[in-house]
């Protein structure tokens, strides 16, 4: 598609299929920072092949209250405001599609939404636990689309599998609370498995955490 797409700008600007007709913007995150971070784009130049050429690239924010563009030949920015915003890239004349960038608020932490022990009964139907709920706060407030990410040790170690009801790695809902469950699923019955869930910024970073949890399993 992309060679494509170059060879039908190539056709609007010129037959020079060496020349610079389009370039490709990369945003970590899918564009994601919260406020008081910054964020490294990426970008190339493309020319009528599709190939990448060395061009000097130059950035700018199109939203300098939410975004300010601090090196405008590394496109480093630094988010000020909470909202989105957006940043643009050029090399000469030819200027990238406005890139979207949303500013969310800053994490301060992350904490228990409900019980943090729980006992399983491994005769029952269902070897699975109650839920084991997480809220991302930000201020007084829960923040939500956040990932937490939850992972399970096994007491004593063994040859056990044990598996998170939906899935390991969460987004937070509109309240800012992520709630999975754990299920026994082969093995020798663990007296206990400590699980941890944790938030992580856009930039990697930790948030403040983890949260601990203990499920304990009975016959």
């Amino acid at each position: 598609m992309l060679l494509a797409l170059a060879a039908a700008l190539a056709c609007k600007v010129g037959t020079d299929l060496n020349q610079i007709i389009a370039l490709e913007i990369v945003l970590p995150d899918s564009g994601r920072v919260e406020v008081t971070d910054t964020l490294r784009p990426r970008g190339r130049a493309l020319n009528g092949r599709g190939d990448s050429v060395a061009a000097a690239i130059v950035w700018a924010s199109l939203d300098p209250t939410l975004i300010i563009v601090v090196d405008s030949t590394t496109g480093v920015a630094y988010a000020q405001g909470i909202g989105t915003g957006r940043l643009q890239a050029r090399v000469g004349g030819l200027r990238s599609n406005p890139q979207n960038v949303f500013v969310l608020v800053r994490l301060d932490s992350t904490g228990a939404a409900g019980p943090i022990r729980d006992t399983v009964t491994v005769s029952a139907p269902d070897s699975l636990s109650d839920s084991l709920a997480v809220k991302a706060w930000a201020g007084t407030s829960g923040a939500a689309s956040r990932p937490v990410v939850f992972a399970a040790a096994i007491y004593p170690a063994a040859a056990t599998t044990v598996t998170f009801v939906p899935r390991d790695t969460l987004q937070t809902d509109v309240g800012g609370i992520a709630a999975a469950r754990l299920r026994l699923v082969a093995g020798p019955r663990p007296d206990s498995v400590v699980v941890t869930a944790a938030a992580r910024r856009p930039n990697g970073t930790a948030v403040p955490g983890p949260v601990k949890f203990v499920v304990e399993f009975r016959p």
